[in-house]
């Protein structure tokens, strides 16, 4: 990869973003020859290839893989082994993904040059929204980032998420402080390890700047939301600091403490009475807007399970506030961005970037998503060149670390092109799933079938959900958490869950239908109120278990014990379908 176009700022990024996209099927070639030729003589390569670097050979010799074919040689290298059995190039890191859809968090290997490309994609960001919003550089971005604390392979190599691997590296540390690049939280409160430090570092710095803030963001939209509920139950104390001129005592990190020194100057009781005063009023509908009166638009991935955040977003908002999702990313590669910003969230799609690694895409048929331990016929496979709009895709990567012909798990559509790279529309997991019988609901029916259900909800607002298939009486049936917020009274709770469980039920697929209606082989849907807060609490769960703040997403399937548990001991009402579903056969 030529290093000079990673410097590639403004009108330069644009330019190489419509040369990349515009030669997107040469590059893609490139990119795929360069990959097999640096790593042709590794173990894992020449166990198919047998020292052949052509990519021919490669398309018909190596194997389509999921996690649990190359978690061998991931653990070999863990454990000492030579690079070499995997990559071309030194493995420098070990790239922890979240481990909430899965249960267990994967380990992804890195290289050190993958910095610089997640860097050249970080870059195309503010060079594309500056053509659709103005007066970008007048003001403060009030970003919420966060780190994890990272552990050592036995070899001596870093674990940890690719976020806290970003936000430590040469590039982050070095990134020139332009006029897009003035943010209000200081690096020290952004690599703190304790996530309620960080937090509370993060909401003051921006709560003293809040008159320059003309962008808000975090990576995920529920991190966002979390600040806000950090923010509702910690605001007095925020509100004293900023009064005072002085930070409180619970902030103990030595980092956190003498960085804020630079930011809490002296007293400000004007700007802590303004604060106390949009806090104390209640609801608080539009309340990001009224902190931050200045702000153009919140940056936060929208798309997927994410994209159950938006009415809480909008909420806070006031409806006021654009949502932006920037760009499309994961722990194995970064992939691409959002080439129209200011789209409504249910439309955002990406551009795939050629120059990231060699895609391919696994078709998939009327029967959905295939199982993560299904063999994928070679043949099948349709590279970029051979895409075509409307279908729904499995991604499959090659990576210059050596992830060769690898499953990501995501499933997208592709609804068109930038020049010759395809666009995509984020889906969702392959292995988020419900089942009880023949039924595999996937995670975009059930988000379908829940955005419908909550039509009914007219006084109260649904705050954050999850599932999983109780099989432990018979029939099994699908259960779903549910935290809801009301606006008003609880009272007319008991009719208006029952009818949502009705709902999501005639929102799921035939198969699930003709399950329940025909074949009685899955019992009445149930939903499970829980407690307010209850998902915070699965939240730091999850991240007590090794999971980032920064890339947490709520499971929408619960897999693990504990986590069931714990939403289990915060149920506060269950209600049940009234009747079957309608189902016709066909």
């Amino acid at each position: 990869m030529d290093n000079q176009k990673l410097e590639y700022k403004g009108t330069q990024a644009l330019k190489e973003l419509e040369q990349l996209t515009s030669n997107a099927n040469e590059v893609q070639e490139h990119i795929l020859k360069e990959i097999i030729t640096r790593n042709g003589s590794t173990e894992y390569l020449k166990k198919f290839m047998a020292g052949s670097t052509t990519i021919s050979e490669f398309k018909e010799r190596v194997p389509v893989v999921s996690y649990a074919q190359i978690r061998p040689y991931v653990e070999r290298i863990e454990n000492g082994e030579h690079f070499s059995i995997l990559s071309g190039h030194p493995i420098t890191e070990l790239l922890s993904s979240s481990g909430t859809s899965a249960g267990v968090p994967k380990l992804m290997p890195t290289i050190a040059e993958d910095s610089d490309r997640r860097t050249f994609l970080y870059n195309l960001i503010m060079p594309v929204m500056n053509q659709y919003v103005s007066g970008l550089d007048e003001g403060k971005a009030m970003y919420l980032n966060f780190v994890k604390a990272e552990r050592l392979t036995p070899s001596g190599l870093p674990v940890r998420p690719v976020l806290t691997s970003y936000y430590k590296s040469e590039q982050f540390k070095n990134k020139i402080r332009d006029s897009f690049n003035d943010f209000t939280s200081p690096d020290e409160a952004i690599l703190c390890v304790d996530s309620r430090q960080s937090m509370y570092c993060q909401l003051l710095a921006g709560l003293v700047d809040r008159k320059q803030v003309i962008r808000l963001g975090a990576v995920f939209a529920s991190a966002l939301l979390r600040a806000i509920s950090f923010l509702e139950h910690n605001w007095v104390e925020l509100c004293s600091d900023i009064r005072s001129g002085q930070l409180g005592s619970s902030i103990t990190d030595p980092g956190c403490r003498q960085s804020m020194l630079d930011v809490l100057k002296s007293p400000d009781p004007r700007s802590a009475d303004e604060i106390e005063a949009i806090c104390t009023s209640k609801p608080w509908k539009g309340i990001l807007g009224d902190l931050w009166p200045k702000t153009k638009y919140i940056e936060a991935v929208v798309t997927g399970t994410m994209a159950q955040y938006i009415p809480s977003l909008e909420y806070y908002t006031g409806g006021k506030i654009p949502l932006v999702g920037t760009m499309y990313a994961s722990s194995e590669c970064y992939f691409g961005v959002n080439l129209k910003p200011l789209c409504k969230p249910d439309e955002v799609v990406f551009t795939l970037m050629p120059n990231m690694c060699f895609y391919e895409f696994i078709p998939l048929n009327v029967d959905g998503p295939m199982e993560e331990d299904e063999e994928v016929e070679k043949e099948k496979l349709v590279d970029m060149a051979n895409i075509r709009v409307g279908p729904y895709y499995e991604l499959v990567v090659t990576t210059f670390a050596g992830l060769c012909r690898y499953r990501i798990g995501d499933i997208v559509q592709i609804t068109g092109f930038h020049n010759r790279a395809p666009q995509v529309k984020f889906i969702g997991r392959r292995n988020v799933v419900l089942s009880i019988d023949t039924d595999k609901t996937s995670e975009e029916d059930l988000h379908n079938s829940i955005t419908s259900a909550k039509k009914l909800m007219k006084d109260a607002m649904l705050v954050e959900y999850t599932s999983f298939a109780d099989t432990a009486s018979v029939p099994g049936h699908y259960v779903l958490f549910w935290e809801i917020l009301h606006h008003n009274s609880e009272m007319a709770e008991i009719g208006f869950v029952e009818s949502c469980c009705l709902a999501v039920e005639e929102g799921l697929d035939y198969i699930y239908r003709r399950c329940r209606t025909h074949d009685k082989s899955i019992g009445p849907l149930e939903i499970r109120v829980v407690k307010p807060g209850t998902f915070e609490l699965l939240m730091d769960h999850f991240v007590s278990q090794g999971a980032s703040i920064n890339q947490y997403k709520t499971p929408r399937c619960v897999k693990t014990i504990p986590a069931l548990e714990l939403l289990n001991s915060r149920v506060k009402s269950c209600f049940f379908s009234p009747r079957d579903p309608t189902w016709n056969p066909l």
